[in-house]
C-alpha cells in the first residue's frame, strides 16, 4: 500500500490517552528525511493526558473528545480530519474503541501498537497476563485496525526476553523502548520504503 512518495508526506493524526511517549517518538521519525508522514494532528480522549504537551511543544493541532457520546464525538472527529486532510490515523495507547463506521471511512490507513505479540493477550493489562502465565516472551505488534479489538493484519512484531524478576512496570518499561523502535520501522513497511 503506498500512500504517497516523493516530498508529499501523508498528513497523519496520532490519537493518544496518556503520556504519548510513542506520540513523542513518531514526531521524531515524522522529521527525518526517510518519513513517509507528517504529524499534524493530536487527538486524545483525555484532557489531562501528559502526550498533548508534545503537540505544543512541536506546534501541532490538537483537539480532546470526551467521546462519551461516542457517535457525536466520531462525526465531529471526521469532520476534523478531513478539513485538515487527514490521510492516515496512528493509534498510541489510545484507550477507546472507534465504531465500524469510522474505522470503514479510513479502511486500512489506522495503524495500532500493543504491547503483546498478537494474537495473544489483546485488551488491557497484558503485561500483568503475560506474567501470570509464566510465558518466557513478550514483545509488541503494530497492525492495521479493523472492526475487532487488536485483531487487524500484523505488520511487524518484537519479541522481549522476560527476566527471572520481571516486574509489570520492568516489562513495560522494556517494551515500551522496543515500541519506540518498532512503530517508524512498521509505517516504513506500510509504505513499502
Amino acid at each position: 500500500m503506498v500512500l504517497s512518495t516523493g516530498y508529499n508526506k501523508t498528513r497523519t493524526a496520532v490519537f493518544i490517552s496518556g503520556t504519548g511517549s510513542n506520540l513523542k517518538s513518531l514526531i521524531k521519525f515524522s522529521k527525518t528525511s526517510i518519513s513517509p508522514i507528517s504529524i499534524n494532528f493530536v487527538i486524545s480522549n483525555n484532557s489531562k493526558a501528559k502526550g498533548l504537551n508534545y503537540a505544543k511543544i512541536y506546534k501541532i493541532k490538537k483537539k480532546v473528545f470526551s467521546f462519551k457520546n461516542k457517535k457525536k464525538s466520531e462525526i465531529k472527529l471526521l469532520s476534523i480530519l478531513k478539513k485538515n486532510n487527514i490521510n492516515m490515523i496512528c493509534l498510541a495507547g489510545f484507550m477507546k474503541i472507534l465504531s465500524k463506521n469510522f474505522i470503514k471511512k479510513f479502511k486500512g490507513k489506522i495503524l495500532n501498537i500493543h504491547p503483546s505479540l498478537l494474537p495473544k493477550y489483546k485488551g488491557l493489562n497484558t503485561h500483568l497476563r503475560v506474567l501470570n502465565n509464566k510465558e518466557k516472551y513478550s514483545g509488541c505488534t503494530v497492525h492495521f485496525v479493523n472492526a475487532r479489538l487488536d485483531s487487524g493484519k500484523v505488520i511487524l512484531q518484537k519479541k522481549v526476553k522476560i527476566s527471572k524478576n520481571e516486574t509489570e512496570a520492568s516489562l513495560a518499561k522494556k517494551i515500551l523502548a522496543q515500541e519506540h523502535k518498532l512503530y517508524p520501522k512498521a509505517i516504513l513497511k506500510v509504505f513499502n520504503l
